[in-house]
């Protein structure tokens, strides 16, 4: 195949991330290489953002919370990876809450949640959150239809709570098609460095697809507020994701722009 390349373009494949992309990807892909090196160039960019947009929440006290979800290998845990990797982690945290223990399923369903939120100039990122029960517990039996349904019925009434007490809550939802699904999952399962992200839920995600597609859809449905709008991401690409999520959460936060940092 014939590439042509621009002076600009063999700028970029002759520095230090040029030889790391060409290096790093097989089979050796110039074009491929060349993208990720825009991308590597124009993440930087939105990190020192999201420093700023970090700072300012220090500055003056803010708290703001990160909702992900997604379907199962939509690349939730990356998108965050990127978000957190270059901000102060003395005033962050990811929460990634694991099944309740048996004191905690007595409780108010929202109060472990609660539990977790974020203090004065603090961001928190929950890898999966309180809509674990508008998805995932109703397709898997892990929910009752009546612990379903007062849910739905509280959830939006608990963060007009949250907003009126001055958190920015942004809520992100990540798409894949089934057909990428799958090719994640056999990626996954083949990887021995990943093959401990498999659960058994993945394992019957591409049986459950049309379910986890009804339960989402009425989700959106109800909890698509004005106050508190859901974001969705295409994912697919896993890098343009990555972008489109920051520039939603910078968009998202009323953060002081031209802040010194």
């Amino acid at each position: 195949m014939d590439i042509k390349l621009t002076q600009s373009d063999i700028k970029k494949l002759n520095s230090k991330k040029g030889y790391m992309a060409l290096l790093s990807k097989e089979p050796f892909n110039i074009v491929k290489a060349l993208r990720y090196i825009d991308y590597q160039k124009k993440l930087e960019k939105l990190q020192t953002e999201l420093i700023r947009m970090q700072t300012w929440a220090i500055n003056n006290n803010e708290r703001i919370i990160v909702v992900f979800q997604g379907r199962d290998a939509a690349g939730k845990g990356g998108a965050i990876r990127r978000v957190t990797e270059r901000i102060n982690p003395r005033h962050m945290r990811i929460i990634a809450l694991p099944k309740p223990s048996e004191d905690e399923q007595s409780q108010w369903y929202f109060q472990r949640y609660v539990e977790q939120f974020p203090k004065a100039g603090e961001m928190v990122f929950f890898d999966r959150s309180w809509y674990n029960r508008a998805v995932v517990e109703p397709v898997n039996g892990f929910c009752t239809p009546e612990e379903y349904d007062i849910f739905m019925n509280q959830v939006n009434d608990f963060e007009r709570m949250i907003l009126e007490s001055g958190i920015h809550l942004v809520k992100i939802y990540m798409s894949i098609s089934k057909k990428e699904q799958a090719k994640r999952f056999e990626d996954i399962k083949n990887d021995p460095l990943k093959q401990w992200k498999m659960t058994k839920l993945d394992e019957k995600a591409q049986l459950l697809w049309d379910q986890y597609t009804e339960y989402k859809n009425a989700m959106f449905a109800k909890t698509n507020t004005k106050i508190s709008p859901w974001k969705i991401i295409r994912a697919n690409r896993k890098t343009e994701a990555r972008v489109n999520v920051i520039n939603h959460i910078l968009k998202s936060i009323p953060y002081d722009k031209k802040l010194e940092i």
